[in-house]
């Protein structure tokens, strides 16, 4: 049977002070309790308190997925509003200091803390997780092989953390800077087969490096309780119509490996260290720079390699439904990705809170139902 290709999408925000636009603890009972009665299960808190994440349920497709991730950042834009805070859609802070930030009282957060000391509590980062159903074992692992050399492409498309601590780091995703502290993370390695893999979760279990697999947080991951490959390069991006781009353009990706896969024709395998080299090129220049084609062994324009890659899954396309979605990347590669947008602000108004407010305005374009204007929603 192939593959589903349903898709779940998680985003991460930030609840901020719309006074001093720094990042503010949400009131867990008003945030959080509300926002399940409202939404279900699909609220959660995080290890920091000025953390908000929410998730689809299993989306059929990527109109679905599109309606309900709208409606999750609508209703917790207007939570967020009702309690005096905004929402805020962007993968660091430009000036809040993990220091000054609460943790959430829970077990589960005590026991990362405890485990990873300054490099959890330092851990103040935003991301988009997307879940492309995928429900052989076998066929994921395969998938994720190939899926590996994208990801710095679809890093670079979602690049929104040029700053920390206030600071402009010259970086387009410092978030991958601070992420990378953990153990377990970046791009994974290859492996040959699902037993091969499983073999490696049970010997980190057997030696106490993990309690279990979700602790494995590598770019992209065959997810330990769903049936899915799960995505987590991406920084989150300001606007609800990049989410959705970006997670048009990974369910093309895997449905077009998968046609390759079951017609024995695979897309080349690369080495970890060479796609690392592009990691690295995506989250210092994003869009604006140029990523390695290890083909010809030569350095191409990142924007480039979009337009190929875009080429390259377009044969997918319209079985998935998705064109109308998809098509917005170009829209990201014109107006330039969150990081390019944040630091043209900061170089126009040379005020980080003007950046702030910028990306809260950012955060609620596309979010009005359809006839209403986004001045006339309902915000509490």
């Amino acid at each position: 049977m192939p593959p589903t290709f349903t898709i779940g999408i998680e985003e991460e925000y930030q609840t901020v002070d719309p006074v001093t636009r720094d990042l503010r603890s949400h009131i867990h009972a008003e945030i959080i309790e509300k926002g399940k009665l409202i939404l279900q299960e699909r609220v959660k808190s995080e290890m920091h308190q000025s953390v908000v994440e929410v998730g689809t349920s299993v989306c059929g497709n990527i109109k679905e997925a599109k309606i309900e991730v709208k409606k999750l950042r609508r209703d917790m834009v207007a939570l967020a509003r009702e309690n005096g805070l905004r929402l805020a859609s962007v993968a660091t802070h430009p000036f809040a200091d993990w220091r000054a930030q609460e943790i959430y009282p829970d077990e589960r957060y005590k026991n990362i803390v405890e485990d990873m000391q300054l490099v959890a509590r330092a851990n103040l980062i935003f991301g988009l997780h997307v879940h492309i159903g995928v429900e052989d074992r076998e066929t994921a692992i395969h998938l994720m092989n190939h899926a590996r050399y994208f990801l710095p492409h679809i890093l670079a498309l979602s690049t929104n953390s040029p700053f920390w601590l206030g600071m402009n780091t010259g970086l387009k995703s410092y978030r991958c800077k601070v992420f990378d502290k953990f153990p377990r993370t970046n791009i994974p390695d290859y492996f040959p087969s699902w037993g091969e893999y499983e073999n490696f979760i049970k010997l980190l279990i057997k030696t106490n490096c993990i309690d279990n697999a979700k602790k494995i947080w590598w770019d992209i991951r065959p997810h330990p309780f769903f049936n899915t490959l799960e995505f987590r390069v991406c920084d989150i991006p300001m606007r609800v119509d990049e989410t959705i781009a970006l997670a048009a353009l990974i369910q093309a990706t895997i449905a077009k490996l998968y046609k390759l896969y079951s017609a024995n024709q695979g897309f080349r395998l690369y080495r970890r260290a060479l796609i690392m080299e592009n990691k690295w090129r995506a989250s210092r220049y994003g869009l604006n720079g140029k990523l390695i084609d290890f083909g010809k062994q030569t350095e191409v324009p990142v924007r480039d390699l979009i337009d190929e890659y875009l080429q390259f899954v377009d044969d997918v396309v319209d079985e998935l439904d998705s064109r109308e979605e998809l098509n917005y990347i170009r829209e990201i590669m014109k107006m330039g990705s969150g990081a390019d947008r944040q630091l043209r602000v900061f170089e126009e108004t040379g005020d980080l809170k003007k950046v702030v407010d910028y990306i809260i305005a950012e955060t609620e374009v596309g979010l009005a139902e359809t006839g209403a204007p986004a001045s006339a929603r309902k915000v509490g």
